[in-house]
């Protein structure tokens, strides 16, 4: 008869913004873990911040070092971190440098010393950095595989024994490396880093968690002075807001009037709406309008503004619901950014305003603005992006770049628009020998809308729309070199 329980592993909070939830939930306590990746990635970093974060009075920390440069050099670049707390060493964080020991070669020599200070200390966290440097002095002085084999399985015990959650830092450059250690941990976490034209993309890969799922695949991650902050793939809120039908949502209204009319009534709430033009064509102050609207209805935004952005300096109304926190700004100045950042910065905004609106401004800005290896599949990052979004209730308001031409429709360079549940198209039209603005309802899905091409105007209370203009040749017709002539038709919305 089978007497044994379920085991219940306990999750550590890494201390690492956007790692539990890669993690699975966190860090399985009493895991024999490697960090892993080339010289300059970020592993010390990251170890140190996860033991800075996990390190208590009743859980203490022990760091091997095993460099040849004291721990205090390694420390003194590590407390220009944000998470560096000067109260926690000597107190529940002590290092240990293991440099002679490891220089003698002897793998027996280096283990005794590591038991003889995890029997002393009682550590509930261990780390040793580099195990790579134990594994090339043990090679150098001639120890076998088999040696350093179990070396390594004997280590994994010791710890496990000890109840301590151990992590071993090693320079790998290839996953393909046949060393033992690979197979004897629970958990690899694997960082690297590329280099293309100006930018530096770092990335995480969890390769091994024994006991929970993980998210697959490649992590963007950035480094700064608050230390590493990874950006997961966005994921769909599950079970809370169902994909909406515009019969069914409530109607928002945009902050121009007419066009409300010409969308059978305003934008359904939880949409995505492409507004699609060339420079100049008023898509930002529409998207503007559009959050002000909100703020005017008692509703919270947040804009990723990736062109001109948005500032308390400029003045205006945006200004003003920015200063009041009204409207949440998303920092798109960083080098290489990636989908997955801007993403897991906006959800986090999103939450933390309870915001109902979002804008994008632009889709052409934002690809300009990610490093070159992320621009190759930004389609399919910005699809999760925006089923992401949606998921979370949002009403969602992108803008689009196009060049203006006369006898080509095209709604986005990306081939996007079928990934939004509403397109509204700018253009300019020549009207008595003078450019004219004028905008179409495309497309708003399950909805009844106007099929009229609009003039519209810009003055300092925003976009007027004005009449129908009826086309001569219709808005594609003609050849290619001419320009298409219309007149103005005072009528009513027609809906299709």
């Amino acid at each position: 008869m089978n007497t044994l329980g379920k085991a219940t592993i306990t999750r550590l909070r890494t201390g690492v913004q956007g790692l539990d939830e890669v993690l699975g939930g966190g860090l399985p306590e009493y895991s024999f873990n490697v960090i892993a990746g080339t010289p300059g990635c970020g592993k010390t970093t990251l170890a140190h911040q996860m033991m800075f974060a996990m390190a208590t009075p009743e859980r203490p920390a022990l760091y091997f070092t095993v460099l040849g440069e004291p721990p205090l050099k390694m420390l003194r670049y590590q407390q220009q971190f944000d998470f560096f707390d000067l109260d926690k060493l000597n107190r529940s964080i002590r290092f240990v440098n293991l440099a002679d020991d490891t220089a003698t070669g002897d793998l027996d020599k280096v283990l005794n010393r590591i038991v003889a200070e995890v029997e002393s200390r009682q550590p509930g966290l261990v780390f040793i950095d580099s195990f790579r440097s134990v594994v090339l002095a043990s090679q150098s002085q001639g120890h076998s595989f088999i040696s350093l084999q179990q070396f390594i399985q004997n280590l994994g015990v010791l710890m496990t024994s000890w109840q301590a959650t151990t992590f071993l830092i090693g320079e790998y450059f290839t996953d393909n490396d046949p060393n033992p250690i690979f197979t004897v941990a629970d958990g690899l976490i694997w960082l690297r880093q590329s280099v293309q034209r100006n930018s530096v993309v770092r990335k995480m890969e969890i390769m091994k968690m024994r006991g929970q799922p993980t998210q697959p695949g490649l992590h963007t991650f950035r480094i700064s002075t608050a230390g590493i902050h990874v950006f997961a793939p966005p994921q769909l809120a599950q079970g809370q807001h169902p994909v909406p039908v515009a019969g069914d949502s409530p109607r928002l209204r945009t902050g121009v009037p007419v066009l409300d009319e010409m969308m059978g009534g305003g934008l359904p709430k939880g949409y995505s709406l492409l507004v699609a033009g060339p420079s100049g064509s008023g898509k930002s102050i529409l998207a503007m309008a559009f959050l002000a609207e909100g703020a005017r209805h008692g509703e919270t935004g947040v804009i990723a503004a990736f062109e001109q952005r948005p500032n308390k300096s400029r003045g205006g109304l945006m200004a003003e619901l920015i200063e009041s926190g009204r409207v949440g700004v998303i920092d798109t100045r960083a080098a290489a950014l990636s989908v997955d950042e801007i993403a897991s910065l906006l959800i986090n905004e999103i939450r933390r305003l309870k915001a109902t609106r979002v804008v994008i401004d632009s889709l052409s800005g934002f690809e300009l603005a990610l490093a070159p290896t992320f621009r190759e599949d930004f389609r399919e990052s910005l699809s999760r992006m925006v089923a992401a979004l949606a998921s979370t209730g949002v009403t969602v308001l992108m803008t689009s770049e196009l060049e203006d031409r006369y006898a080509d429709l095209r709604f986005s360079p990306y081939g996007t628009a079928f990934l939004t549940d509403a397109i509204v198209l700018q253009r300019y039209v020549e009207v008595d020998s003078r450019l004219q603005r004028v905008m179409a309802v495309v497309k708003v899905r399950g909805s009844a809308h106007s099929n009229e091409l609009r003039s519209f105007t810009i003055d300092d209370e925003g976009i007027q729309v004005g009449h129908m203009l009826l086309g001569q040749e219709g808005l594609l017709g003609g050849a290619p070199s001419r320009s298409p002539t219309f007149r103005e038709e005072p009528t009513g919305p027609s809906h299709a």
